[in-house]
Order: structure tokens, then C-alpha cells, then sequence
């Protein structure tokens, strides 16, 4: 079936079709907004870097984690919780992500950085976070507001990744960024017509209406994407979705295809895939798909795109949002509200931590 911008606007009044669409323009500002970022660090004998924050403001993270896991020289750790780990201190670095600025456990993470004496680099629209990085001192990279945390990625992603070659981290990512730009605005224009026969993420979406999805892929580089395809998909298509990574899932839930007969009939397999996967990994792929589609007839294969490592990432990041979108739209669900969290927020605000 095809989707009309009428189906999509009763749907979607806020909008999020368009943030989705306008990536591409988001993450080449974020570009610049990081050459634009004045940020001095003295990194001489720096350990871990551990970024702290959660929901939208983490996930940015756990991509540059998992994209710098083979460059980095020490640890890179994605913290969610009120406090750090017992390893950091003065040779860490903290960074501290929260697009609102005023995220609960976040903040208080912050302070335990301050407490710790780590070095501080800030990521932020303000709020809380912006006044403790003026009060310490500590360098703020101020981003736009206005938009769910989910939906910014680009912003939450691509200046931290400048920085941290600005500062000597890393090295630098011209070439690589320069592609990604290119194949994002590419991609946003085929995913973004509903009306393309041809269109994977609708399609994908339409296999994806009434399942459960469970969303496999290999541990190097694209388990930061899996988690995002999940969390889009509950967060903007209402919907839970689960997944693992191989190749630890063969050595446990690969079991669990057993019992369950009539929900694994229910289920639709999604195996992300990557041309660079380690070939023993990609050969456990190819072997874990046969035994599933004994379970169930419910599998599709999802293929990155582009050159380098940072393209085929967000090529497959960009898909799986416009999937999350899609199926919010076949579930008559509007993907920008997220009701159930800000109740949860609001009881949380009743007791003072």
C-alpha cells in the first residue's frame, strides 16, 4: 500500500514526518555548530571518557562509542544512571548530555563529576546544565531547542564527534563526514516519499503492523543502532520491540525459538547487515536466519549503505527511523507525544530526591 501527506497529516499533526525529513539539514548544522564550538580540554593523560545522560541525549553516545571503539586508545562508556562509575576521577573525561538540560539523573551524575574532579565538556540547550557548566567553569556546546530528544540526533551526535577531534582525541573525520551528509540527503528523499512503491522503510513498516519485532545485529559497530531502532519504534509507533546481537545471541536466546509456537509466528525478525561484519559473525548471520525462518515466515535483511563506516552506520539509523514513523502511521498513532513518560516525570517531581 502507499500512504497519501493527507494519511500522514491527520496522523502526524506536530509534525515529526518533517523533523525526520530535514535530518540530513540537522546533522549539517550540527556539523558546523562543532566547527564553530570554542572548547579547550587539556586531554594529556586522559583514561576513560564515560558520557552520561539518557533516552535521546544517550543514544548519540552509544553511537560514538560504538564508532570509535576501534580508534580510541582507552575505554568509552555510556553511563544511565544517577551515579558514575567507581573508576572515574580526575584522568576522566564526563560527558554530560541532556538536550533539556534539566534531566534528573542526569544532573545529578554531573555533580558526582564535579565531586570526582573529572573534566567536563557539556552538550545541552540549556536549563540546569547550562548554569552548573557556567557556576564550574566547565564547556558547554549549546544545541537547538524545540525538538524531542529522539529527533535530535544530529545534534547530539555530530558536535561531540567534532570536538573530540578538535581536542587531539581522535583524528579528524572530514572525508567520512562529508559522505555521510551526501548519502543522508539522498536517502531522506527516497524514505521520505510515501507514495514510492519502492519505499523499504514502508514497506518494512507495513511487514512490521500487528508483529513484534525483534531486531538482531552484529555486536561491532551496529549495536548502537539496534537499540535505536528499537527505542524509535516504541517511542513513535507506540509499539514495544525487542532485540540482541550477535554473536552473543547464539550462545543463549537462539535456545528461546522453541516454545512458544504461536507467538513466534507473531514475531517479524529484522537482521540489520553490514558489508565490513566480522565473517565469522556474518557466517553465524547466515546460519541464525535459516534456524528462525523454521519459527517463523517473518524475516527481512536490512543492508547498510555507503562507503564509509560512518555512512553505512547512519545509513541503516535513518532507515529504521522512517520505519518507526511509517508504523506509527499505520498504527493511527501520533508519533510525537510520549504521554506515558512525562506522567512518569510528573510523579517523580512530587518527591524530592
Amino acid at each position: 500500500m502507499t500512504l497519501s501527506r493527507t494519511d500522514i497529516q491527520r496522523v502526524d499533526p506536530k509534525g515529526m514526518y518533517q523533523c525526520i525529513l530535514d535530518f540530513p539539514k540537522q546533522a549539517e548544522e550540527a556539523v558546523h555548530i562543532g566547527n564553530r564550538a570554542s572548547v579547550k580540554l587539556n586531554t594529556k593523560g586522559l583514561a576513560n571518557i564515560v558520557l552520561t545522560g539518557l533516552g535521546g541525549s544517550a543514544i548519540g553516545g552509544d553511537l560514538l562509542r560504538s564508532y570509535l571503539s576501534d580508534e580510541l586508545q582507552f575505554p568509552f562508556v555510556v553511563n544511565r544512571h544517577y551515579v558514575l562509575p567507581d573508576f572515574v576521577g580526575h584522568k576522566s573525561l564526563v560527558i554530560v548530555s541532556s538536550y533539556s538540560g534539566d534531566t534528573e539523573e542526569t544532573i545529578a551524575a554531573y555533580k558526582d563529576a564535579i565531586k570526582r574532579k573529572a573534566k567536563v565538556l557539556c552538550i545541552s540547550t540549556g536549563g540546569e546544565v547550562k548554569k552548573m557548566s557556567a557556576k564550574h567553569k566547565h564547556p558547554c556546546i549549546q544545541i537547538p531547542g524545540g525538538l524531542q530528544p529522539r529527533a535530535a540526533l544530529g545534534y547530539s551526535f555530530f558536535p561531540l564527534l567534532m570536538t573530540l577531534g578538535k581536542v587531539g582525541i581522535i583524528g579528524p573525520k572530514t572525508k567520512e563526514i562529508g559522505e555521510t551528509l551526501r548519502l543522508l540527503r539522498e536517502i531522506a528523499s527516497e524514505y521520505g516519499n510515501p507514495e514510492l512503491e519502492s519505499n523499504g522503510p514502508l514497506r518494512l513498516a507495513e511487514g512490521l503492523r500487528g508483529k513484534l519485532p525483534v531486531i538482531y545485529s552484529p555486536t561491532e559497530y551496529l549495536d548502537a543502532v539496534n537499540v535505536r531502532w528499537r527505542g524509535q519504534i516504541a517511542e513513535n509507533a507506540k509499539q514495544l520491540a525487542f532485540g540482541h546481537v550477535f554473536p552473543e545471541m547464539n550462545h543463549n536466546e537462539l535456545v528461546g525459538w522453541n516454545v512458544l509456537k504461536d507467538l513466534m509466528k507473531q514475531t517479524h525478525v529484522v537482521v540489520l547487515r553490514d558489508k565490513a561484519t566480522h565473517k565469522r559473525i556474518a557466517l553465524r548471520e547466515e546460519i541464525t536466519e535459516q534456524i528462525l525462518r523454521q519459527h517463523t515466515s517473518n524475516l527481512t535483511e536490512v543492508w547498510s549503505r555507503g562507503k564509509s563506516l560512518l555512512a553505512r552506520m547512519f545509513s541503516l539509523v535513518h532507515f529504521g527511523d522512517w520505519v518507526s514513523f511509517y508504523l506509527a502511521i499505520l498504527n493511527n498513532q501520533d508519533p510525537e507525544p510520549v504521554q506515558v513518560i512525562n506522567y512518569l516525570k510528573s510523579e517523580l517531581a512530587k518527591v524530592r530526591p
